[in-house]
């Protein structure tokens, strides 16, 4: 309480209300992370397709280091020269990829068909703000969530392969590279999926982006001639990125490095390009 309040409505002696927030009401970047994140956080399909991915990650690789195992004694030579057992234990990846591109779609669309996208924007009205906090905070929500899942999931697999001593440790040269990659390429695809996301600014068409260059692409590329497949596969989104994660890469394929490279330049065009469109067009 403060003293008393005079006819005209203001206090004698002082005001009868202090706000704390009075006189703080300027935007900055860390305000809007923080909105950014309770956002994120208060979405219920946040929570749900999250833990698909997680649930994927690992059930998957149990699925396929287990089947390996059991198939191990009557592999061929071949079959066994080929086989990864960190990348086994992380199959999971290729379907994971899939939620996390939906949620990234999904973080973008979801306040523009609900409308609320015009409260965001009066709120930040320089609004490129808004696009670079939900690109730094499900980025970073899908790394570190991603990376705790894949190092569960390696350690499952390296488990079950034990049985068949094929199993590696994750102080082997290249694993923690794998383990550490596979996350960095979930985040890189929520972010890519972000960009797309903004640029649409619909989640049937946002998705169907993402599926087209994910899933279509690769295939559509196996269908051209051997000669073209050599030069235009391993640049394609998923090809690229996933060159990090591979425990052996492919004669052929780019370095872990150069590929990661690649594909985090295709998510950073496509942030530009939403960039400039979420300047140029009516919220």
């Amino acid at each position: 309480m403060a003293g008393t309040v005079s006819t005209d409505g203001a206090s004698a002696t002082g005001p009868l209300f202090v706000s704390r927030a009075a006189g703080s009401g300027k935007v900055t970047f860390v305000r809007v992370l923080n909105a950014e994140w309770i956002k994120l956080r208060s979405l219920r399909s946040t929570f749900w397709v999250l833990v698909t991915a997680v649930f994927v990650v690992i059930a998957l690789g149990l699925l396929i280091t287990s089947g390996t195992v059991n198939r191990w004694p009557s592999m061929s030579a071949d079959e066994k020269s080929r086989f990864s057992a960190p990348n086994a234990s992380l199959t999971g990846l290729y379907l994971a990829q899939l939620a996390i591109g939906v949620l990234g779609v999904l973080v973008v669309t979801g306040e523009y068909a609900t409308g609320s996208i015009r409260a965001t924007m009066s709120a930040v009205p320089h609004r490129l703000p808004v696009l670079w906090a939900k690109t730094l905070v499900f980025g970073a929500v899908t790394f570190a969530l991603m990376l705790g899942t894949c190092l569960i999931a390696f350690l499952s697999g390296q488990a079950v392969l034990a049985r068949e001593h094929i199993g590696v440790s994750l102080g082997d040269p290249g694993v923690p590279r794998v383990v550490v990659g596979v996350a960095v390429y979930l985040a890189v695809t929520g972010v890519l999926a972000i960009g797309i996301g903004a640029i649409v600014r619909t989640a049937a068409g946002g998705i169907a982006i993402v599926f087209g260059l994910l899933l279509v692409l690769p295939e559509i590329a196996r269908a051209l001639p051997a000669s073209w497949q050599d030069h235009i596969s391993k640049y394609l989104p998923s090809e690229a990125g996933q060159a990090l994660s591979r425990w052996h890469p492919e004669a052929d394929a780019l370095s872990p490095g150069m590929g990661i490279t690649v594909f985090v330049l295709y998510a950073a065009v496509t942030l530009a390009v939403a960039a400039v469109l979420l300047r140029r067009r009516d919220a």
